[in-house]
């Protein structure tokens, strides 16, 4: 299977522009599967291959990519078994994967829908504005629609600097707004595979702290659909806010923390020498006495994206909750 994917990675052409290895992971998707897929198709851009690394499906998700398989051209969709050890895992799989090989890279849900310029938006941002051997993410803002595709909101808009100093204590923006260039997934790969919370954050993370640069879009370019079935879903309801510092008090944003901490520590080779030293100021806060907690989170210059994240991270840092 490595073999097969880097083969047509390599020879792939379906159109003008870079290529984009779009990497899709799914398990048990059919019910939304063929409206992703049918965007995808629609996109403006057409230079691309789809991966679907599938973990595990019991339902009709295999049998659907198997039929798009064969009506689209060669090539342009590749299937193989996803590591079966959750979401992060499944994602970074791909992504680490030195013989997947592509222009430009992008993680994509199984049941979302991709507006029609969502590739052709991302590949002229990080055209723009990469920096020469420099990792560089694109990523955005969502509209959250229900099961029927109706808007219901948008996911929070975001303004203050992308940095490894917020990227430690807040994710900003889903996998499937994200889009990279070949030296994001070179930082990746360097790592490898990692246990960690979501694959989103964990690039947030790895990438600012490897001096690397995120840009966030404040317009919309995926339809991030919410069902009782989604994984992950939106947090700007007044409900997923009320659950997030239910999720603070029940200890469970520490445990993410204590994960994060021993996958960021072992990949200090990679990481800056400013990030290096964030991350000791912030393992320090967490293990300070209330006097010096406070003092620390300044000196490490941690900051949240809004106000309300600003409130729960004082109150996470005076419960030891960080």
């Amino acid at each position: 299977m490595t073999d097969y994917i880097e083969e047509n990675s390599k020879i792939a052409d379906f159109g003008a522009g870079p290529l984009v290895a779009i990497l899709m992971g799914t398990m048990n998707g059919a019910r939304f599967l063929p409206e992703q897929l049918d965007s995808l198709a629609a996109q403006t851009h057409q230079n691309w291959f789809l991966i679907a690394s599938d973990d595990g499906s019991t339902d009709d998700t295999l049998r659907i990519l198997k039929a798009y398989q064969a009506k689209w051209p060669a090539g342009k969709l590749i299937i193989k078994e996803g590591p079966k050890q959750g979401f992060c895992v499944n994602f970074l799989s791909m992504a680490c994967d030195p013989s997947i090989k592509a222009d430009f890279y992008a993680f994509c849900d199984q049941d979302d829908v991709w507006l029609a310029t969502k590739l052709v938006v991302a590949i002229q941002n990080i055209s723009e504005y990469q920096g020469d051997g420099l990792p560089y993410v694109y990523c955005g803002r969502t509209s959250y629609v229900n099961e029927n595709l109706k808007k219901i909101g948008c996911s929070p808009l975001f303004a203050f600097p992308r940095t490894f100093r917020n990227a430690l204590i807040q994710s900003i923006a889903g996998g499937n707004t994200m889009v990279f260039n070949q030296c994001a997934k070179n930082a990746l790969e360097k790592v490898g595979v990692v246990q960690h919370p979501s694959h989103d954050w964990w690039v947030y993370q790895l990438i600012t702290g490897v001096g690397g640069e995120v840009f966030y879009d404040p317009m919309s370019q995926v339809l991030y659909r919410q069902h009782k079935n989604a994984l992950v879903g939106g947090n700007n309801s007044f409900m997923a806010r009320v659950e997030r510092i239910s999720m603070v008090f029940k200890g469970e944003f520490r445990r993410w923390t204590d994960q994060n901490v021993v996958i960021l520590c072992a990949s200090k080779p990679w990481l800056t020498h400013g990030s290096k030293e964030t991350l000791e100021l912030f393992k320090k806060m967490r293990g300070a006495k209330l006097k010096d907690r406070f003092r620390l989170m300044e000196v490490a210059g941690l900051y949240r994206q809004t106000w309300r994240g600003t409130i729960s991270l004082v109150l996470a840092a005076l419960l030891k909750k960080i």
